[in-house]
């Protein structure tokens, strides 16, 4: 069991991580389509501050020994998931800067031909 005074601050510590999102969402500092994660990974975090007892059953379901190694797969496995998230999210934008960039260039060319033409006449 944690000690009530741990409890408290990491409630305390849940709750600034939710109003830094909302304000980065507030800001468009962060892009609601991809917040999701983070807003469930708070979720996550709540629930695990709120009910401790949580973590013992879920190191008991996962067949772990203990609730601190049950915690660091958890943290592991969301760790993961938020990267590869942010891998996705640099892929595309990667895929549209490179279709981006390639029009402009189409365009660029066709300004010149048609400032050559024009020059022509």
């Amino acid at each position: 069991m944690t000690s009530e005074k741990i409890r408290i601050i990491l409630t305390c510590g849940v709750i600034i991580y939710f109003v830094l999102i909302l304000y980065w969402l507030k800001t468009k500092a962060l892009n609601l389509k991809y917040s999701l994660l983070w807003i469930l990974s708070g979720i996550a975090m709540g629930i695990l501050v709120i009910f401790p007892d949580t973590l013992i059953h879920l190191s008991r379901l996962m067949g772990i020994m203990t609730p601190m190694y049950a915690l660091l797969v958890c943290a592991i496995a969301l760790i993961i998931a938020i990267l590869m998230s942010i891998t996705s999210i640099v892929s595309r934008q990667n895929r549209k800067i490179r279709t981006l960039i390639q029009e402009n260039a189409l365009l660029e060319k066709r300004v010149r031909e048609l400032e050559n033409n024009s020059k022509q006449i």
